[in-house]
């Protein structure tokens, strides 16, 4: 989520590769990197405790550098998108928990003015309620892309972040797995997109979005009010007359262009555009939302 993976990686499930992410030997200027990497992080006021626990054998996974460099280039058309993503499945899951977790949507929504709908409808797409979070060691995953990747700098940032964030005690190394580029838990929070928006749903001290759906539901309508997002306002609906006047604030989508289906959105649809860039994204979101609502 946010500004970091492919739509391969968000809907069609990041752990599903997971079969072959076990590391090779790393090299030795791999190790002395990692060393590098351990002293910044001493020096950011990381414990030597967690880094102890969270580098111990850590060493590049061949998995990840061959997800990374085989990005589809190919590009679906909305109707395919909405396809894969607003699943019959999809819709159903969703209307049952938002039954089943009714009390607790309703508590986390009056907290931070996020509708349940929205949030039960990010949880969905971003890991199939939970279900689809990836298998892989986020620090190895980090680790790997930070030294061998294409953004190094990005990915050392990540990788210091989750450092962090063992260090406060949310997770453990063990338990803090993910996608093949990082993203984290059930909301699919990159390492500091959690620092920034990562809420303590049930009042434990933790934010355990991998476990704990108090604190995946509070963290989801947390980085949403941060967003921009308006309590009381739709995030838009399809133009189904002639009339495609932008409303105040909002816009005019077209998917498949000029000739195809229109979306009149609001200012809330651009706060689920800063979940994740995408106008494909964002109308799969509001679309779902209304399904399961």
């Amino acid at each position: 989520m946010i500004n970091r993976r492919t739509f391969t990686t968000t809907a069609a499930g990041a752990g599903a590769v997971a079969l072959m992410a076990r590391p090779v030997r790393a090299d030795a200027s791999f190790q002395a990197w990692l060393q590098g990497v351990r002293r910044e992080a001493l020096g950011k006021g990381i414990d030597a405790g967690t880094l102890d626990r969270a580098l111990r054998g850590v060493e590049p996974i061949p998995r990840v550098l061959e997800l990374d460099s085989a990005q589809p280039e190919f590009k679906l058309s909305w109707q395919e998108y909405l396809d894969r993503v607003v699943t019959p499945d999809r819709i159903a899951r969703g209307r049952e928990l938002i039954r089943a977790e009714a009390a607790l949507l309703g508590r986390i929504s009056a907290a931070y003015g996020v509708p349940s709908n929205l949030i039960v409808a990010l949880w969905g797409i971003e890991s199939h309620y939970g279900t689809k979070m990836g298998t892989y060691s986020v620090i190895g995953a980090l680790a790997t892309l930070a030294y061998h990747g294409r953004r190094p700098k990005f990915f050392r940032a990540e990788l210091l972040a989750a450092l962090k964030i063992l260090a406060q005690g949310h997770i453990t190394p063990e338990r803090m797995l993910g996608s093949w580029a990082g993203a984290m838990g059930q909301c699919q929070f990159m390492p500091t997109s959690f620092l920034a928006s990562a809420a303590d749903g049930d009042g434990d001290g933790r934010r355990d979005i991998w476990g704990n759906r108090a604190d995946v539901f509070a963290s989801a309508a947390n980085y949403m009010r941060k967003a921009g997002w308006k309590a009381g306002v739709r995030w838009g609906e399809e133009v189904t007359g002639q009339d495609r006047r932008a409303p105040p604030g909002g816009r005019i989508v077209t998917p498949e262009g000029a000739g195809g289906r229109a979306y009149r959105v609001t200012a809330n649809f651009a706060a689920i555009r800063r979940w994740n860039p995408s106008d494909f994204f964002a109308l799969a979101v509001g679309i779902l939302s209304d399904k399961v609502a």
